[in-house]
């Protein structure tokens, strides 16, 4: 294992927490056997235990939310006042192993947010992991880069690249997924690095299947608008064209056989296809401009 006092960089590890009494002080306890220098924060999400005092009493920093609003509201809070270059996000419910933090920081430098990489087994069952798989290949499409777990929480990031983004990320579970595609989309490198995830032994787990499943599929769109948008708009014009023809095409060689007329469904596709791709031409050039402005801050 890599000397974690060599690291060449000041490292902020931030736990969100919501009702973690029972994991939470051994999670800073493997946090500070692995990096002892780190600064530790703990964000408690309105906790109905004395999660907050059992960080406190385990010497870690502790940011009291008023409301309990969410796993990403705790993420955005603890980059925020993170004062380490890199943030390393781990849960508090002891899935993720601190030792293997390591693992992930010795490849920031060459790559700006590595991402701990489960195995089936560590996705908690068969139907979750299907979820997963057919989000990491929807995002890798988009994206056009090769994203194997969008959905993991354990990863360590550059803290000045993730507050470029940090406005984007949304307060409830999905914050993963849309840093990881903002990173991907905006020329960032990205690693998957593969880890061990323990089973979740206290506690339930907040993540529905079926609502997630949507709610993981907006944010990858609406991250995909923001800086690929013509990778949304150009299939879905492509595709009202082609049905506009297959009803122009019913509709001369069979239903209007030899008599040259364009149904009304034809039209409406048609003229759908063209404002679609109008669309997509407008969100490319908006996202073009917010890149520029990017380019132009980081020229200053």
């Amino acid at each position: 294992m890599t000397n974690p006092t060599t690291w060449p960089f000041s490292i902020t590890v931030v736990i969100p927490a919501h009702n973690e009494t029972h994991t939470i002080a051994r999670v800073i306890a493997g946090v500070k056997a692995v990096v002892p220098a780190a600064e530790i924060i703990v964000v408690d999400d309105a906790s109905r235990d004395d999660t907050a005092d059992k960080a406190e009493e385990a010497g870690a920093t502790v940011i009291r939310r008023p409301h309990n609003v969410g796993n990403g509201a705790g993420v955005k809070t603890g980059v925020r006042a993170a004062r380490g270059e890199v943030v390393v996000i781990l849960d508090a419910d002891g899935q993720h192993n601190p030792a293997d933090m390591p693992t992930l920081l010795k490849y920031i430098g060459q790559y700006d947010m590595v991402i701990g990489e489960r195995t089936r087994a560590g996705q908690q069952n068969t139907i979750r992991w299907l979820g997963n798989t057919i989000l990491n290949k929807l995002g890798s499409y988009l994206i056009e880069m090769d994203m194997r777990d969008l959905t993991s929480g354990f990863r360590a990031m550059r803290r000045s690249v993730m507050l470029e983004f940090v406005h984007l990320l949304p307060n409830k579970m999905s914050w993963p997924t849309t840093s990881a595609l903002a990173f991907g989309k905006s020329g960032y490198h990205v690693r998957f690095e593969p880890i061990t995830v323990a089973p979740r032994v206290t506690g339930k787990s907040a993540q529905k299947l079926l609502r997630n499943g949507f709610r993981f599929t907006g944010i990858i769109l609406r991250i995909t608008t923001l800086f690929a948008p013509m990778r949304v708009f150009f299939p879905v014009s492509v595709m009202m064209l082609m049905l506009g023809l297959l009803s122009f095409c019913i509709s001369y060689f069979y239903t209007d056989a030899g008599r040259l007329y364009i149904p009304n469904s034809a039209v409406m596709l048609f003229v759908g296809a063209v404002v679609i791709f109008m669309f997509g031409l407008l969100a490319e050039q908006i996202a073009g401009l917010r890149f520029a402005r990017r380019e132009q801050s980081e020229s200053r």
